[in-house]
């Protein structure tokens, strides 16, 4: 006989919870901003790619953080994409505020002024983002920054000769859940999965 009140066992090993936050990976990208001479960079994992054309990101910021005020009033920022080397720099920018420590100088940072926009990019990112604000977003713990990316800043060393950029040789770093992670092998490209495999040449074989 089977027992009462005992609880359903999910088919697979698979359970239910409630809604979280748990897509991963994500980028751990650096902001950086400025506001009456002064810049400041924070971590930022909540950021993605809305569109293509015109090209436009996000980000998600508590209206907590002191970046916050100063990306709302100059509606101007900056993703600065990371790598493994700078993992340390990373974390110490997503857990200190800028209110009380010149996170720049403590991680070692350098700017470099940007061509499209007054917020500098990071000199050690291989891509930097431009931003400018279209939308300011309330969504409860955090308020979305909808932006235009108006100009990209590249790494010189990531360019093959023909100038095409190969980003997947700067040692992108990865979030997932309360860890990073450096990407692992290539698995793939876009559209192989349909892409026509070349014939193979060769000499025909006739039998007698």
């Amino acid at each position: 006989m089977m027992q009462k009140n005992q609880p359903d066992v999910p088919a697979a090993g698979r359970v239910s919870w409630n809604g979280s936050a748990l897509l991963a990976p994500v980028p751990p990208v650096l902001v950086t901003c400025c506001a009456d001479g002064r810049v400041n960079v924070l971590t930022v994992g909540w950021t993605g790619i809305c569109a293509t054309h015109p090209p436009m990101t996000y980000i998600s910021v508590r209206p907590s953080r002191f970046s916050y005020d100063m990306i709302r009033k100059t509606g101007e920022f900056v993703i600065n994409l990371t790598t493994t080397a700078m993992v340390k720099a990373v974390d110490f920018c997503g857990v200190r505020s800028g209110r009380d420590t010149d996170k720049l100088a403590v991680c070692g940072l350098h700017t470099l002024p940007a061509e499209h926009g007054d917020v500098p990019v990071l000199a050690e990112a291989p891509v930097s983002l431009l931003c400018k604000v279209r939308q300011i977003i309330p969504l409860g713990s955090h308020d979305m920054f909808l932006a235009e990316i108006t100009g990209t800043s590249v790494d010189g060393r990531y360019l093959d000769s023909k100038g095409r950029l190969n980003l997947q040789q700067s040692g992108l770093l990865a979030y997932a859940h309360g860890e990073y992670f450096a990407l692992g092998r290539k698995c793939g490209e876009f559209g192989y999965s349909v892409r026509k495999k070349p014939k193979q040449k060769g000499s025909a074989r006739f039998s007698k």
